[in-house]
């Protein structure tokens, strides 16, 4: 019986399996569907879909550097739990996933997922994804990544607590040295401590700064219903100052800072001073696993009774 494009889709979404494993499926039980299921479930490839609704929130961010520092990624693949996270085998595939993340042309997960997998070109990434979730028997996602290169410097990388946050710095220099790496590690690190949301204030959006002022106007007035414009205006754009001081990576006050006041921005300058370098930190990614997914509240004690019970 020949096997149609459409019945090797149709399998795909009852099972959750990957497009040959499909293939081959129909194939070895001459096209009947049900026994192509029975034929995945024995190959341990059809609970990829079952597990497709269950939220995936911990998992681990990773950070990889190219050998001259010009090219980096960084990658988030979750998975249920911590446990999971931190198993080697989940590691050595978010390794691989970077790997190619490394090099894609994609400009979006959908299209990472549909493009061919490098360490079997015969399956897509996505088909990948499907045999890791049968395998390691969590549901898991390919979450997000970003490519960061750099010709004329080099790009800077930190991850904290085993790839809870991981952080890539962009650094134009003109010089490269110990003391220069040593800044933007640091720099690095404060990214992933303070969690800034933009470079400098060059890179804010103008509406999110007026629609800002509107609010904190309203609250000023409310504070000081008598206060003339002038002094509102005053309230406002200094409230403006302390939030932008707080968001901005180059405007925040350094941690190492031994006076507890200087900024980012003046950290740099001096190492560049030091080191006769001009030095420009050009943009920063900072991934946090399971940023924004709404964890699922789960009863421990409830979840060992349920399995006690055979539910």
């Amino acid at each position: 019986m020949a096997i149609t494009a459409a019945m090797v889709k149709e399998l795909r979404e009852m099972s959750g399996a990957g497009m040959m494993d499909c293939k081959k499926a129909l194939t070895a039980t001459d096209g009947d569907m049900d026994k192509a299921i029975e034929f995945l479930r024995e190959k341990g490839l059809a609970t990829a879909q079952k597990k497709a609704g269950r939220i995936a929130a911990e998992g681990i961010v990773m950070v990889k550097v190219s050998e001259d520092g010009k090219k980096a990624v960084a990658v988030e693949v979750n998975a249920e739990t911590d446990f999971v996270a931190k198993n080697e085998k989940f590691q050595t595939y978010v390794a691989q996933v970077a790997d190619q993340a490394m090099d894609t042309t994609a400009a979006d997960v959908e299209a990472f997922l549909a493009e061919p997998w490098k360490l079997n070109t015969e399956e897509t990434v996505a088909e990948e994804l499907a045999h890791q979730i049968a395998t390691i028997g969590e549901n898991m996602n390919i979450r997000r990544f970003q490519q960061v290169k750099e010709e004329n410097g080099f790009i800077a990388s930190y991850t904290h607590m085993g790839g809870k946050i991981g952080v890539l710095v962009d650094v134009e220099t003109d010089v490269v040295n110990d003391a220069v790496k040593e800044m933007a590690k640091n720099v690095a690190m404060q990214a992933a401590a303070l969690k800034p949301l933009y470079t400098n204030e060059s890179e804010v959006d103008p509406a999110y700064i007026e629609h800002e002022k509107e609010i904190l106007t309203a609250a000023a007035k409310n504070e000081k219903p008598d206060a003339n414009d002038k002094i509102i205006t005053g309230m406002v754009m200094g409230r403006i100052k302390k939030e932008l001081k707080e968001i901005c990576l180059m405007d925040q006050v350094y941690v190492k800072a031994e006076d507890g006041k200087q900024s980012v921005a003046k950290y740099v300058e001096e190492v560049a001073k030091a080191n006769n370098a001009k030095i420009a930190i050009k943009g920063f990614v900072r991934f946090e696993t399971g940023e924004g997914i709404e964890k699922k509240e789960e009863n421990f004690a409830e979840e060992v009774a349920k399995q006690m019970a055979g539910n």
